[in-house]
């Protein structure tokens, strides 16, 4: 079993990380799927892209204890096919996480640290935001901010969201783990939201439930 984490977050949101050790036949073996979820899955070119969708539905049958089926909208959006959950997912690199709440929207990012992010900051970081001068925090809080507008992107649908002009997360000092406020200001108004984020290795993880 390769869950790592399974952790209630109180009022109902439900976080899961699951950490991919298994080949494909294992995770396969563990999964009952549907002809069009078979079809979907073989379409896969990529090895690891079928590691990380298996993945996913062997995490999510883990947390809800029952053989769910995830779908998507046109925004690529994932459902669960009864509605009975909200979900939002997240997966890099070895690692998969998904957030749960039965009556909660959730948002979830989880990324490796790659060193490139400084290349491309001035495309999601506002001029109301601020960043560490030291090199030793830089990348780390820029990725933190790149997760937590990543987590607001899908907790507000995917809609109506550019990560510079609409999402603005309050100056912090980054640690291991910590709560972190964001703001989402769109043609839908002005809404503030409350973020989690841990660090995990070379791994961070944000999310938030609304």
């Amino acid at each position: 079993m390769s869950v790592i984490l399974k952790k209630d977050l109180g009022e109902g949101c439900r976080l899961g990380i699951w950490e991919i050790t298994e080949d494909y036949d294992d995770l396969r073996s563990r999964l009952s799927l549907e002809s069009e979820e078979v079809k979907t899955l073989e379409g896969f070119r990529n090895h690891s892209r079928k590691l990380e969708w298996l993945s996913v539905r062997t995490l999510i049958n883990d947390m809800t204890g029952t053989n769910s089926r995830i779908i998507y909208n046109e925004d690529r959006k994932p459902f669960l096919l009864d509605n009975s959950l909200h979900i939002s997912i997240s997966h890099s690199r070895n690692f998969t996480s998904i957030l749960l709440s039965r009556f909660r929207r959730v948002g979830i990012d989880l990324e490796y640290m790659s060193h490139r992010i400084s290349k491309i900051s001035d495309r999601f970081i506002n001029e109301n935001e601020k960043i560490t001068s030291s090199p030793d925090l830089l990348r780390y809080h820029l990725y933190i901010h790149w997760c937590a507008k990543e987590a607001l992107y899908k907790v507000c649908d995917k809609k109506n969201i550019n990560f510079r002009k609409n999402l603005t997360i309050e100056p912090f000092t980054p640690e291991n783990e910590g709560t972190i406020k964001g703001t989402v200001d769109n043609i839908l108004g002005v809404s503030t939201y409350e973020l989690n984020y841990r660090r995990m290795d070379d791994y961070i993880i944000v999310w938030t439930c609304k």
